[in-house]
């Protein structure tokens, strides 16, 4: 793994952090395959519960590294946005919570990859943008489901048409950020949330991000897959744990199993 990714786990907790300071941590091709692997990783280790996804030097991510970008046919392009997206499936898709903790500026792509995450934590001096019509592209990364997904379709549409900056505080009232830091603190704060995050049964989280996965379905096809997901979770050392822990007035431990 190259140092454009760095990763660091603290007990349960893997931070993965962007790691291209001098382009304000822009994703180029080597930084997509990297970054797509680092959260593979996370995904598949059994000691990792929650990961924070975080921009080196006081910035999240500046968006796409334009500098890497030229005029192409579709044919050539299509490698590249698709490792663009294999980021982003392997947020979604994974069993471990995803939290962006967010300083600085997220434009283009990296609002995309902040709002892919399952929590965003962003700093009072955060800004974010989609601008992705700057350059004459449309947007990718998942932008399309997960912007209107928290803000809306009708806020979402208005705001990919005419991008403007938004700060922290604007993107936590629009839905966009889900908790505000004081500046700098933006992984403080996402380490602390992870933390609790991490003392609940991995099993029953997995099965959260799975029903939300592919969100939103046939209002009866949730119900199945709701009596599919609980069914398999009452059958775990994780469930019978936490049916003692509360007879008995502790706090659970769970270990996903």
């Amino acid at each position: 793994m190259t140092d454009c990714v760095l990763t660091e786990d603290q007990d349960e907790i893997r931070t993965i952090t962007l790691n291209r300071p001098e382009k304000r941590n822009a994703i180029d091709l080597e930084l997509r395959v990297v970054l797509a692997e680092a959260l593979e990783a996370a995904m598949e280790d059994t000691a990792v519960r929650v990961v924070i996804l975080t921009g080196a030097a006081g910035t999240f991510c500046s968006g796409g590294d334009i500098s890497t970008m030229r005029r192409q046919p579709a044919a050539e392009t299509v490698p590249r946005a698709q490792a663009a997206q294999r980021v982003i499936r392997a947020i979604w898709t994974g069993p471990k919570p995803v939290i962006a903790a967010v300083e600085g500026y997220a434009f283009g792509a990296g609002t995309a990859l902040a709002l892919a995450c399952d929590r965003v934590v962003a700093s009072t001096g955060s800004t974010f943008s989609t601008t992705f019509t700057g350059v004459g592209l449309a947007g990718d990364m998942g932008i399309f489901a997960s912007l209107p997904a928290r803000v809306g379709s009708a806020t979402a549409r208005q705001l990919m048409l005419l991008p403007r900056r938004i700060p922290g505080t604007e993107a936590r009232d629009l839905g966009m950020v889900d908790r505000l830091a004081e500046p700098g603190r933006a992984l403080e704060s996402a380490l602390e949330e992870a933390a609790v995050i991490a003392g609940g049964p991995p099993l029953a989280l997995a099965g959260i991000k799975f029903m939300f996965a592919s969100w939103p379905r046939d209002p009866c096809e949730v119900l199945d897959r709701e009596v599919e997901l609980q069914s398999r979770l009452f059958d775990t050392e994780d469930f019978a744990e936490g049916v003692a822990a509360f007879r008995e007035r502790r706090r659970p431990s769970f270990h996903g199993h």
